[in-house]
């Protein structure tokens, strides 16, 4: 059976996808969000992650992986933390942005839609392969 689907979202101008692909891979920390957090410690090795750029890009850019099962975070006294080590996939051939996912009703329950400020949340199998069509077509839908 198949892991699970993800989207981590981080503000380009911290750490953007094509950052990821140059460092081949990275250790996925500093969440803060409670509910985020439970997210991250689902996260299993081959897990697929769509990686996402907030701030002024708001879109979908690309595609990483697990590289192992989500740990707890070596830098957190608490040990609640987890983070999870991810490498990149593949640049989607083009953003799918919030605004074309928004527009979407087949996106309406959607976590990204519905709890925008989450930055580790689960994505369907139909979600993603939704988003992953979407990325192949060329321009905008509007």
């Amino acid at each position: 059976m198949r892991g699970m689907n993800w989207l981590f979202k981080e503000e380009p101008t911290h750490y953007n996808f094509d950052a990821l692909v140059n460092d081949k891979s990275t250790t996925w920390s500093g969440v803060k969000n409670p509910v985020a957090q439970k997210h991250l410690h689902a996260v299993k090795k081959g897990d697929r992650i769509f990686y996402y750029h907030t701030g002024d890009e708001k879109a979908v850019v690309g595609m990483a992986k697990a590289l192992g099962n989500a740990y707890p975070d070596p830098d957190d006294a608490t040990g609640k933390a987890a983070v999870v080590d991810v490498a990149p996939v593949k640049k989607l051939a083009r953003p799918v942005t919030l605004k074309e996912i928004k527009a979407d009703p087949s996106f309406k329950t959607f976590p990204l839609v519905r709890i925008s400020r989450l930055s580790v949340m689960p994505v369907t199998d139909a979600e993603w392969a939704r988003i992953e069509k979407m990325a192949e077509r060329s321009g905008g839908a509007g």
